[in-house]
């Protein structure tokens, strides 16, 4: 099955133009969506993703309708060669039924994963240089003192949580975490 999916950014602009190039397309079901492409939930284009199987061909007008950004380009190139499913830019001139267009869509992969790669690498950099420094991530550890003080008095029932809080300076996240920690 062929999809079409024509996008426009606000209410006042029309489809039209990319409606009738989706038509000429042989689009035989077309999702329609006035939502900015900034907008990580756009519903038509949810549903649409939904209903794609292996075999079946989206069609849009131009790239930009499709993606909000070159990362979430990347995410549905990758989302669709892994279903199998034919991705046609008809502005772009982007077929991946084409050599050329197989070519595109294994380029931005791999891109894809090379920026993962490259991101990884600098965590880990990032990461070793704090604890040469004798940094450690993670939560910062509470002092004991003051965390068995705070859960004696919760356990006294005679001082708010507010009060247990304000005395100690142990947060009221943390005083339940380490309270959830002693049930169990």
């Amino acid at each position: 099955m062929i999809f079409g999916y024509a996008r426009v950014s606000t209410s006042e602009q029309n489809l039209n133009l990319q409606i009738d190039a989706l038509n000429a397309a042989k689009a035989d079901k077309i999702f329609k969506e006035k939502i900015t492409g900034t907008r990580k939930d756009r519903p038509q284009l949810t549903e649409l993703l939904k209903i794609l199987r292996a075999k079946d061909t989206l069609v849009i007008y131009k790239l930009d309708r499709i993606s909000r950004s070159t990362k979430h380009l990347i995410e549905l190139t990758e989302l669709f060669d892994d279903m199998d499913v034919t991705f046609i830019s008809l502005q772009d001139n982007i077929d991946t039924s084409t050599s050329m267009g197989k070519f595109f869509f294994r380029t931005m992969a791999n891109l894809a994963e090379l920026e993962r790669d490259l991101i990884i690498e600098r965590t880990n950099a990032g990461l070793i240089a704090a604890r040469a420094r004798g940094r450690h991530g993670g939560r910062p550890f509470k002092n004991p003192n003051k965390v068995n003080t705070a859960l004696k008095m919760y356990q006294s029932k005679e001082y708010s949580i507010k009060e247990i809080t304000s005395t100690t300076g142990i947060s009221k996240t943390t005083l339940y975490r380490y309270l959830d920690k002693g049930e169990k």
